[in-house]
């Protein structure tokens, strides 16, 4: 049981293309969920990239803000989420891997500074009354500024790096200010440069979580919703990214075994818990 937030810097780190890999492949018991939202100021990509705009823009975190004013914010966030889940044996879907897709337009990002306080109350209530995981994309810039109360109240804070050294320039003025503001930073790598995870950990002065390949056409599927491979599930970038998930369940519970579960309300903020 977690909330996960990932974040970026500029130089195309793949933030939501790791997310989606993450969300897809994370293990679940039965009965539990994985949730991602898409919560980046700059606005989502997974309508029109994965789900190539087959379900228009009727879904999202900008109707939430409608919402929150009525006080209405814990219903409307479950009919919020998109199911992601693949079908199982039977033809049915479990429902177990679901989306919250972000705002379609960056100008929307100005009426949800209630949105972002009530979405860090409804993750940590998703997680500790119902035992489910949470992934919050914040994108290149959403663990700053009004959405960032989501990265100081996850359980985990990962900014997303390739190992180039365009992309370790940029980082870490980013890493630096997160590790000062949340605490406890890791890095996800994704491995198309020549500098080794080590060489990154001292660069950047914070740990290489996990690593993922650099895949491009595999993370096409998941970025642009292009063809799926046969035996995608397989690919290098899937077996990674279910590495990935293991470790992080780890990390999280050595962290709470020894500090315990962020505790205490988001300051200004009370919304209607998960059902």
């Amino acid at each position: 049981m977690a909330v996960i937030a990932l974040t970026g810097c500029s130089g195309a780190p793949g933030v939501t293309t790791s997310a989606l890999a993450l969300l897809l492949s994370w293990p679940l018991e039965p009965g539990r969920r994985m949730i991602l939202a898409e919560c980046d100021p700059d606005g989502g990509a997974i309508l029109h990239g994965l789900l190539q705009g087959t379900l228009g823009d009727r879904y999202g975190l900008r109707n939430l803000s409608v919402a929150a004013r009525k006080g209405e914010f814990g219903e409307a966030f479950w009919r919020q989420l998109i199911d992601l889940s693949s079908e199982d044996g039977k033809g049915e879907s479990p429902r177990d891997r679901l989306l919250l897709p972000g705002i379609t337009d960056p100008a929307q990002a100005a009426s949800l500074s209630s949105v972002w306080k009530g979405l860090a109350v409804m993750f940590r209530g998703i997680d500790a009354d119902h035992g489910h995981d949470v992934l919050v994309d914040l994108g290149r810039r959403g663990a700053v500024g009004p959405s960032g109360v989501l990265a100081e109240q996850a359980d985990a804070v990962l900014v997303v790096v390739r190992n180039t050294l365009r992309c370790l320039q940029a980082a870490q003025s980013r890493v630096a200010a997160l590790e000062e503001r949340v605490g406890h930073v890791g890095l996800l790598m994704i491995n198309e440069g020549p500098y080794p995870a080590g060489e990154v950990q001292r660069v950047l002065q914070a740990p290489v979580v996990a690593t993922l390949p650099y895949a491009p056409k595999d993370a096409r599927v998941l970025s642009d919703g292009a063809d799926q491979p046969r035996h995608f599930t397989k690919s290098a970038l899937m077996r990674a990214a279910r590495t990935t998930s293991t470790l992080l369940v780890q990390r999280v519970a050595a962290r709470r075994a020894r500090l315990g579960p962020p505790s205490g309300p988001v300051r200004g903020e009370v919304v209607s818990r998960a059902r």
